[in-house]
């Protein structure tokens, strides 16, 4: 991954747990890596545990940031979220995969933030 695309990435996580948190959300833990994915942000929504994928584009030349979102990518993230859990002694726990996408412009200013709950059953 190039450096410019990751720097992209940081900074629609950033911008996205931001949003999150203006909203409720307690942001427990960002770039959750185990075997079996990973997860750009595990949150909490009072009792909710909440899984977060963040999608960023700029311009829309390669489409929306939610167009990018895979049947792979759904089944990386599940499968992370399970592990999470898991190893979190909260098997039982309730929990949702959102989707967050983030649009920036081509100069970098922020177009829009969309949170999609529980994305895995809509796109």
């Amino acid at each position: 991954m190039t450096s410019i695309r990751r720097s992209l990435g940081q900074l629609g996580e950033q911008l996205a747990a931001d949003h999150l948190a203006a909203r409720g959300y307690e942001i427990v833990t960002r770039n959750y890596r185990c075997p079996s994915g990973e997860i750009d942000l595990v949150t909490r929504l009072r009792d909710l545990w909440v899984f977060v994928e963040v999608r960023t584009r700029r311009g829309n030349d390669f489409g929306t940031p939610e167009e990018s979102v895979t049947a792979k990518k759904k089944q990386h993230v599940m499968a992370a979220a399970q592990t999470y859990l898991q190893a979190h002694a909260a098997p039982d726990a309730d929990w949702r995969i959102d989707f967050v996408g983030v649009e920036l412009s081509y100069k970098g200013e922020l177009l829009r933030i969309e949170i999609i709950e529980n994305a895995v059953n809509q796109l």
